[in-house]
């Protein structure tokens, strides 16, 4: 059984109203235990803002709501859902993205979106830690899923340069089902690929 949730779905789930996280894990609690757990949730602009090109266009609004989405949302997804994975085996795997990446930051720019996915990061290797001890059969990690043609990309060339949403999404289930217990706490690509933190 496949059941996704969203803001406007039947079990609600809105990551600028923290408590529709809990009671959305609450309301699926009765069909758990979840073998795999996608959280696929995540923001880069919006109609009133673009990503800050340079250190001046940083600001308060645009930060605090990056941080909510991106970060706090996610880490209050880890916190309820995780309670719903089956103790045997199971998977959790969040999107991230590259550019959350310190090491690998050679561009600068973008920096409540890159400071955002390097918080969400730091909370998915933290979190993996501790499952290591409390959940040693779920293996919890943190996806690039590359740039897609998507609302998300398309003011950055999403559409030439982006592969379709369905690829992307192939690409990540492969790289989920190949995924082992010793993976957990890993950053990957939708290429396998293994990137730094």
């Amino acid at each position: 059984m496949v059941e996704g949730i969203h803001r406007h779905s039947k079990i609600p789930i809105d990551y600028e109203n923290p408590t529709s996280i809990e009671l959305a894990a609450l309301a699926l609690s009765n069909q758990a235990p979840f073998h795999l757990i996608v959280n696929t949730i995540g923001i880069l602009h919006t109609e009133q803002w673009m990503p800050e090109k340079k250190l001046d266009e940083l600001n308060e609004d645009q930060l605090t709501k990056l941080m909510q989405i991106n970060a706090i949302g996610p880490a209050l997804t880890l916190k309820y859902f995780s309670k719903l994975l089956d103790p045997s085996a199971s998977i959790m795997a969040v999107l991230s993205a590259k550019v959350g990446s310190i090491e690998d930051n050679r561009l600068g720019g973008w920096y409540s979106y890159r400071a955002s996915k390097a918080a969400l990061n730091m909370l998915i290797k933290t979190a993996a830690i501790e499952f290591s001890r409390t959940k040693p059969n779920t293996t919890l990690v943190a996806l690039h899923p590359g740039t897609v043609n998507s609302r998300l990309s398309k003011p950055f060339r999403g559409e030439q340069i982006g592969r379709p949403a369905m690829d992307a999404a192939q690409d990540l289930l492969r790289v989920i089902y190949s995924l082992k217990n010793e993976d957990s706490g890993s950053f990957i690509s939708y290429a396998s690929e293994r990137l730094p933190w």
